[in-house]
């Protein structure tokens, strides 16, 4: 089925009132280690998922607050992250995001990734280039560390792989221009597919986390790889390394794979 992108991102820009909502964002309940959930990752995903509904009633929908185990994606299927940086949320840190992305037999044929401190709205076609509100995008065409902004994820749910995680962090920026941690899947991607940075990795991220930050690094010129530079299965959790291509494949082949 085809879907008008004007829909959804007007559906996408409604949102921003509800990120901006601090009372919202002071009723936190624990899911797990490090894991949190608000009152307003919960409005976001009920406004979306209703929204989505009465234009596309005959798609599913996947959301990283309910139970995704009837999803088919031999169908079409939304991948939704209502707020990706819901610590950064509760803290008013203001790098947090809506990443949303359609899947369709089996192919990421859309997502918006959108910024509502800022109002940018990342955004990819498959097929047709990524864009930044009106401006199309590519990414960078660094080629070595040295001249590279590299971004992290500690991937803060798993504490334990802290020691691992933390002693790669080391050797990258030793070796390239500097790091940068902002919190966001979704936006590190968002960044990456911009040329704002070369590459970001991190492990164990949900599908919603990435799903529609890989198609717009891949729509901007860039790659997406697990940390072996394998193709990543996007209907499942994986490390992820995005970036520009050359910066990717130093990554994996000097610290992340070895």
């Amino acid at each position: 089925m085809t879907i008008q992108k004007e829909i959804v991102m007007d559906i996408v820009k409604q949102v921003k009132t509800m990120f901006l909502d601090r009372e919202g964002s002071g009723q936190i309940r624990e899911k797990g280690l490090a894991d949190f959930v608000t009152q307003v990752d919960i409005r976001v995903q009920e406004f979306v998922k209703q929204a989505l509904y009465n234009a596309y009633p005959e798609m599913q929908f996947m959301g990283e607050e309910k139970d995704n185990s009837d999803i088919d994606f031999s169908g079409d299927v939304w991948i939704l992250d209502p707020v990706d940086g819901t610590t950064n949320l509760i803290h008013d840190f203001r790098n947090s995001t809506l990443s949303l992305a359609l899947c369709q037999k089996g192919e990421l044929t859309f997502g918006i990734i959108y910024h509502p401190y800022s109002e940018e709205m990342f955004w990819a076609e498959k097929g047709k280039g990524a864009w930044l509100n009106e401006r199309r995008i590519s990414v960078s065409d660094r080629t070595k560390m040295e001249d590279s902004l590299i971004s992290i994820g500690t991937a803060p749910y798993y504490k334990e792989l802290a020691p691992q995680n933390f002693k790669i962090f080391e050797k990258v920026f030793v070796d390239c221009a500097d790091i940068r941690r902002l919190g966001s899947a979704a936006l590190d991607l968002a960044y990456v597919a911009c040329g704002r940075t070369e590459g970001y990795f991190e492990r164990n991220l949900k599908p919603w986390d990435y799903a529609a930050g890989l198609l717009l690094v891949q729509e901007a010129g860039g790659m997406v790889t697990d940390f072996l530079g394998n193709k990543v299965d996007f209907t499942a959790p994986s490390a992820i390394v995005g970036s520009n291509g050359a910066i990717g494949k130093i990554l994996v082949e000097k610290y992340l794979n070895c």
